[in-house]
């Protein structure tokens, strides 16, 4: 059985020492039921991983022994940026977590004409930080050492103007006439657009149209946002990727 994987939010170093805190604490102590001589894996998301040992224990913080870096990677060889329509709840926490477990870098929540879900300024960020919560334990999970980006929710309009030039543009349509088969080369990045659970309206599917987006058909069925999510990004790796 493999060490439990744990995230240390601060830069680790070989043969020094790290602390865990909150919720990560948390869990080493009341779920794990881990003591002092307990092996585990930290990584911090910059990259490499590092065998670990609970040196010590007390009610809100583990402290971890770490060991000798190691510089496995599990990071898909093709680049996606996955622009989602926010859905509900656990709808979109199933997105960001499969998202990361099939090699998303960057996940851009998208407010649209038809997102159900409304936030200001204060709960916006809030969202974010649970998503980044969700990609992290997904990290531990799956065994990547990159936690991927999650980004600010945004408007669709503020996003199509943001777009790097290079990237290969994809947006989901059911009548599209783009198929996964068609796509080439996995040396540039490509961004994946998908709606919320009503769709892109029609002026949203115009204007990303004039940004490059390209409609892409996963088929005859019509796919709920969180499942179209998982099928496009498994399919992508599938042609382009490590799958």
């Amino acid at each position: 059985m493999r060490p439990p994987r744990v995230h240390v939010d601060e830069p680790l170093a070989a043969h020094s020492r790290a602390t865990l805190r909150g919720a990560a604490a948390t869990h080493i102590r009341r779920v794990l039921r881990l003591g002092p001589g307990a092996e585990l894996t930290a990584f911090d998301g910059r990259g490499g991983e590092y065998p670990a040992t609970i040196a010590a224990l007390s009610q809100d913080r583990v402290l971890l022994a770490i060991g000798a870096q190691r510089l496995s990677e599990r990071e898909s060889p093709l680049a996606v940026t996955l622009a989602q329509g926010v859905s509900r709840g656990e709808r979109m926490d199933l997105v960001v977590q499969k998202a990361t477990e099939l090699g998303v870098r960057r996940l851009v929540p998208l407010l649209t004409e038809r997102t159900v879900v409304r936030l200001d300024a204060r709960q916006a960020d809030a969202r974010r930080r649970h998503w980044r919560g969700v990609a992290i334990a997904a990290c531990e999970q799956c065994g990547r050492n990159a936690v991927p980006e999650i980004a600010s929710p945004a408007r669709l309009a503020a996003f199509l103007s943001s777009l790097e030039p290079e990237a290969t543009r994809v947006v989901l349509a059911p009548a599209g006439a783009l198929k996964v088969r068609d796509l080439a080369g996995a040396d540039r990045p490509l961004v994946l657009l998908i709606g919320p659970e009503g769709g892109l309206s029609e002026s949203e599917q115009r204007a990303a149209s004039d940004a490059g987006f390209r409609a892409l058909n996963l088929g005859p069925r019509v796919l709920r946002t969180e499942t179209a999510a998982i099928a496009a990004l498994a399919a992508l790796q599938q042609h382009l990727g490590d799958l």
